[in-house]
């Protein structure tokens, strides 16, 4: 009897995915095609069409061939990197450490340089007209934050706050609004009487007129912070993870840079971000468990 149709498309199939096991497991440690995902901090399409110039220089370096992605959120993000969905993850310093505690074997090689210094503020702020003056204004007050996994918009604000005396959530509301320039338009339209976010993302608002820093009371600063960590899967091969680590710390282009919103790439490793574990502790944050 003739084979049917189906039964040549099953055996095809079957065929097909039989030889291609032993090829997957093999490339998941020396790609063809090379992973990067990008902070999902705007419209994705934007960020993919001005990573072109990322995706060709690492194409050109590297020898083969190279995927701009941007995730929804720092948490599927941070699910993308643990599942290897991802090689190299650009990731928020506290995302960076969400992941890590959850794939120890991800290694962060290389840190954002901004003004001379691989590290930045959160900022904490209040409606200039509103009734906060001083961090102890807060008490019985919603107070906004952005992302939960973001550092300068959370993370660091809220460790401030804790340090004052201010517990999240007993002492004060917490508001998630998701983004920083949604905390500052917030604080600035009198929508939420304080917040924090990133001090750089914040000046930036202000000189591109997108909020009217005569509406804003700087109420104070977090310390400083380790910047944004670019991030490899430890079980790619040596060979491959030399050359993704000297391709971007080797960056000079400024278009390219931009996009990292950086001077220079550094080199850095885990023990940097060890502050952040410490603030997580202050929190009684079990990052492990954390959304």
């Amino acid at each position: 009897m003739l084979p049917t149709r189906r039964h040549v498309l099953a055996a095809l199939v079957a065929s097909s995915f039989a030889t291609a096991l032993p090829a997957a497991a093999s490339d998941r440690t020396d790609p063809q095609t090379l992973r990067v995902a990008l902070l999902p901090d705007e419209n994705a399409a934007t960020i993919i069409q001005n990573a072109q110039p990322l995706k060709e220089f690492l194409a050109e370096r590297l020898g083969r061939d190279v995927e701009i992605l941007v995730t929804t959120d720092y948490s599927s993000m941070i699910e993308a990197m643990r599942f290897g969905r991802i090689e190299v993850g650009y990731f928020g310093p506290l995302s960076y450490v969400l992941a890590k505690s959850r794939a120890p074997e991800i290694e962060p090689f290389g840190v954002g340089v901004v003004d001379g210094s691989p590290t930045y503020r959160s900022i904490l702020i209040a409606n200039a007209e509103g009734p906060i003056k001083g961090y102890e204004d807060i008490r019985g007050k919603p107070f906004a934050f952005g992302d939960q996994a973001s550092t300068s918009s959370h993370l660091a604000p809220r460790t401030v706050l804790a340090r004052a005396g201010l517990k999240g959530d007993s002492d004060y509301k917490v508001v998630h609004l998701g983004k920083h320039d949604a905390v500052a338009r917030a604080v600035a339209a009198g929508q939420v009487p304080a917040g924090g976010l990133s001090e750089s993302i914040y000046e930036v608002l202000v000189e591109r007129g997108k909020v009217d820093a005569s509406k804003i009371r700087v109420l104070g600063y977090s310390d400083p912070l380790p910047n944004y960590p670019l991030t490899m899967q430890g079980y790619l091969v040596p060979e491959l993870k030399e050359a993704i680590r000297s391709a971007f710390l080797d960056i000079d282009n400024p278009e390219i840079l931009e996009l990292f919103r950086v001077e220079r790439l550094d080199p850095t490793d885990d023990a940097a971000y060890d502050v952040l574990r410490e603030m997580a502790e202050i929190l009684e944050i079990n990052l492990a468990k954390a959304n």
